[in-house]
């Protein structure tokens, strides 16, 4: 394995391994694609040009095993009369997840992993039964360029005049040694025979030093011009073609190249066949113009900016404290007003920046999607079912870290819909349903959050089913298990351990998945919920916030301590005394308006005799579910930049953040699902309230050691 020294190889490999995890899905997509029709030649020639692009670049960066092995694999998939007992789609699946661990292996400085399954494969691609001898294709490979209006009006106009024009497609021998003037050469050979019209690949493109295409007007003969074009030991193939004027009156924006006189047994390599790029070449621009504006930057860098921008929303938030202040000591000054402007106008500023900071940061779902036809076709497989993926919201932005934090939640509720949702065919057929079964994943902004589904239309949830086996597995007593809504047993399937397949395979029946699904979603500040249909499948919904970065927060106190809860999670706020509190099955409860609302206290109990004393509830919404947080007193709302806490700071999952106020004040951010699970897995109410304290106690440690650290700079 070659090591990366300088600091220039370094980058130039880390660029690498991101383009080539793009090459690798979009390798997984082309061969699901031929699966589906084996008669799909494009997909084919995709599969060709992607290995051989991975085979170059892996070479430039001295991986040079990989790019042997993809050297191998694209020389067995350019050869013509592939034996019909091999599988394409077969190598090129296994072709995708031995470069993905080869190209893990070379990330980490690791023990590349064994290749022999892709070198059998390709050993049994390239081997020809005596009885089925190989035979050229008949129909050649052919190329697609795009011209401009402009040189299809020159076409139209030439053979007007009587001339003929050609299409010439011309292959650089691979032994030559100046093929970057090989172009020229054959440019200055034509010359003399009629007018070059075109050509493609732009000269100074990479490809120009491996073929290119020539519109050449002119009297003579496409074998005359071939005859011109090969000059030995610079051009091995080349091919003309003679476009008819009904013929380039059909043709609306590209003119399809001629088959190249070659060997019978060689075929033009992947990387020849001119790129998308120049594909969607218009108006005289080329696509590579394009990427010119595309910039990679990393995650780091971006994240850096926006701490930057958090603090100055602090020091915002501090200004706007002293100007109050100065207002309240000096409210007849003339500056005063002038303060107040140039702070409305640095606030302007700052919410523009701290938008387009995070419009950075987000980056379409569609990059986490794309993993998941390849893995739903492998599930399917594994468990002999016949399942298809309907993908939707491919455009939706999500911040880049919940992005990446969700892809393991998202693959266990993908294989759960696909092992336990789906019924084998038989079964289907059994309910009049089709033989195959659909798995949907879907993205959609609702409100200030990102929404993900994942539904199928199996069998869905039997919860008689899931609750015996909790009582099998002592996750709740006979007592309570008789006072548990649909709700709550659905949220069984949650606990760690928990499963309802009858037996253990690959993917399912180890209790191993959704309880990771919910930490996940809770270390996120998010919520999963689930719609369950009886008989005709299951909906699980993943809402997640836009971002983790800066919130708008309600903050209120308890026992004289400041704390803040996400704004967007408080449905409303209401005013109750003491004594409108009452005990219903060991659980406060609070009747509101028409509804019985569960109540979360998060302080201590007031002393006797003090029952009559106002307080407020702050009424929040998870999902379906309600419950109403008793506080003290209200602060006002706050717009909170968000910074993470250290396990040594805060020993409870109950705070997931802090943040700190323009007078120096620091305030704990909640973690309200932490807290709800806490207190529906706390059944007396006499329990629940050392938990709470136990927050109290880590608030007030965690306020002292940020104080230390110079309030969170």
């Amino acid at each position: 394995m070659t090591q990366f020294s300088d600091e220039r190889g370094a980058e130039l490999r880390e660029l690498f391994f991101e383009s080539a995890q793009e090459l690798l899905e979009t390798l997984n997509h082309e061969a699901l694609k031929l699966e589906k029709d084996p008669a799909d030649t494009e997909s084919m020639r995709s599969i060709r040009r992607i290995v051989h692009t991975l085979k170059g670049d892996a070479a430039a960066t001295g991986c040079r095993e990989l790019s042997e092995l993809a050297h191998e694999l694209e020389d067995a998939l350019t050869l013509d009369g592939t034996p019909s007992d091999v599988s394409v789609v077969e190598v090129a699946f296994t072709a995708a997840d031995t470069f993905g661990a080869m190209l893990a292996a070379y990330r980490h400085q690791e023990m590349l992993p064994s290749t022999a399954a892709l070198q059998k494969l390709i050993h049994s691609l390239t081997a020809v039964p005596v009885s089925k001898p190989r035979k050229r294709a008949e129909k050649p490979v052919e190329t697609h360029v795009q011209w401009t209006e402009y040189e299809k009006l020159a076409i139209q106009k030439s053979v007007q005049r009587g001339k003929s024009v050609y299409h010439i497609q011309a292959r650089v021998d691979p032994h030559c040694a100046m093929p970057i003037a090989a172009r020229q050469l054959v440019l200055n050979a034509l010359a003399p025979a009629g007018e070059v019209l075109g050509t493609r690949p732009e000269a100074n493109a990479p490809e120009a030093a491996k073929e290119f295409h020539v519109l050449l007007a002119s009297a003579q003969t496409s074998e005359f011009l071939i005859a011109k074009c090969r000059i030995p030991t610079v051009i091995s193939q080349v091919a003309a073609d003679k476009i008819e004027e009904q013929k380039h009156a059909a043709v609306e924006s590209a003119v399809p190249g001629p088959a190249l006189a070659e060997k019978p047994t060689e075929s033009l390599p992947s990387s020849l066949v001119p790129s998308a790029a120049l594909a969607e070449e218009k108006n005289g621009k080329t696509g590579a113009a394009a990427t010119d504006n595309i910039l990679r930057v990393e995650a780091e860098r971006i994240d850096n900016v926006l701490n930057l921008v958090g603090e100055l929303i602090i020091g915002k938030s501090m200004l706007q404290q002293g100007l109050n202040e100065f207002a309240r000591n000096y409210p007849k000054e003339a500056m005063r007003g002038r303060f107040a402007d140039a702070l409305a106008f640095q606030g302007r500023v700052l919410n523009d920046l701290q938008r387009a900071v995070m419009k950075v940061r987000m980056v379409p779902v569609e990059q986490l999607f794309r993993r998941f036809p390849r893995m739903v076709r492998d599930a399917a497989k594994q468990c002999g079912k016949e399942v298809d993926l309907v993908i939707s919201g491919n455009d939706t932005d999500l911040d880049k870290s919940l992005l990446d934090a969700i892809a393991e939640p998202l693959t266990h509720l993908v294989r759960n819909a696909v092992s336990h949702g789906i019924e084998p065919a038989a079964e289907r057929s059994g309910k009049g349903k089709a033989d195959r079964g659909t798995v949907r994943l879907d993205a959609y902004h609702h409100g200030n959050q990102v929404v993900i589904e994942v539904a199928d239309n199996g069998r869905g949830i039997d919860a008689g089913k899931v609750k015996a086996r909790a009582l099998e597995k002592q996750l709740v007593t006979p007592e309570g298990a008789a006072k548990l809504t649909e709700a709550d047993i659905l949220g069984l399937i949650f606990r760690p351990g928990f499963s309802t397949a009858e037996e253990i395979t690959e993917i399912a029946g180890r209790g191993v998945g959704l309880d990771v699904v919910q930490n996940v979603l809770h270390r996120l500040k998010g919520t999963v919920e689930i719609e369950n249909r009886p008989g005709r499948g299951a909906t699980f919904r993943l809402k997640l916030p836009l971002t983790l970065a800066i919130i708008k927060a309600l903050l209120f106190r308890v026992e004289r301590r400041l704390y803040a809860i996400p704004l967007n999670t408080v449905a409303e706020i209401a005013r109750a005394d003491e004594s409108d509190l009452h005990q219903v099955d060991h659980c406060e409860v609070l009747q509101l308006r028409n509804q019985v609302l569960p109540i979360v206290r998060l302080g201590s109990r007031l002393p006797m005799g003090q029952n009559s004393r106002k307080i407020f509830v702050l009424v929040v919404a998870l999902g379906e579910r309600k419950l109403g947080l008793l506080v003290e007193g209200l602060e006002g709302e706050e717009q909170l930049v968000i910074k993470a806490l250290d396990d040594q700071t805060v020993e409870t999952d109950l705070v997931s953040g802090a943040s700190i106020l323009g007078d120096g004040r620091v305030v704990l951010i909640l973690n309200l699902p932490a807290i709800v699970e806490r207190f529906t897995q706390s059944q007396p109410a006499e329990d629940r309230v050392p938990s709470f304290g136990l927050l109290l106690s880590n608030a007030e440690r965690a306020r002292a050691s940020l104080a230390q650290r110079g309030a969170l700079s």
